[in-house]
């Protein structure tokens, strides 16, 4: 007998990427939607067709942990993501950004920035979010890290309503560098 491994499809995150493409994308339209995006991450081809059931499963599951939320427009029910959902997006864009490395191509990516006291908390979130994601900080507000993260810094900018505070700089060297080239593992 020949055994066949199943892949275990990620649909709440699936639904995720769509409704946050999408916006808001009404109930009838959802699982079609997320069936094509199952097609574009490369499945449906030799595997039999994911009953309606299991992506209406997916969807509750979503609302209960509150990424998402139902809205009502006359007859017709409607999908949202909610903030912390678009967090949630962020978080699983950071956890695949970290796996996605390779080679180092020599180059550093300095975010820097420049936000006032009375935006404080931001700042110090900014902080926060930068460490977790691996950053080394030089300064209280220049930070470095060794692989590209635009678009990780584009959702910050974006998440905290802080773009025109935010560089994000790609340098080909730093002086006295050979202690970050240590931090980070890199030859």
């Amino acid at each position: 007998m020949k055994h066949t491994s199943s892949k275990r499809i990620p649909i709440g995150k699936i639904l995720l990427y769509t409704i946050a493409t999408a916006g808001i994308i009404s109930m009838a339209l959802v699982a079609p939607n997320a069936l094509q995006s199952l097609k574009l991450f490369g499945f449906g081809k030799r595997q039999k067709k994911y009953p309606t059931y299991q992506i209406n499963s997916a969807v509750q599951r979503l609302v209960r942990r509150g990424f998402l939320v139902f809205e009502d427009a006359g007859e017709k029910k409607f999908l949202r993501l909610t903030s912390k959902g678009e967090k949630e997006l962020v978080s699983q864009k950071i956890k695949n950004g970290k796996k996605k490395h390779g080679a180092w191509d020599k180059k550093w990516r300095l975010v820097v920035f420049d936000i006032g006291e009375y935006r404080r908390g931001t700042r110090d979130l900014l902080r926060r979010e930068l460490s977790s994601f691996g950053f080394a900080r030089l300064q209280n507000s220049v930070w470095v890290y060794p692989y590209d993260c635009e678009d990780f810094i584009v959702m910050l900018k974006s998440d905290f309503k802080i773009g025109k505070s935010v560089l994000y700089v790609v340098a080909d060297r730093i002086e006295n560098d050979r202690y970050l080239k240590e931090l980070f593992g890199l030859s």
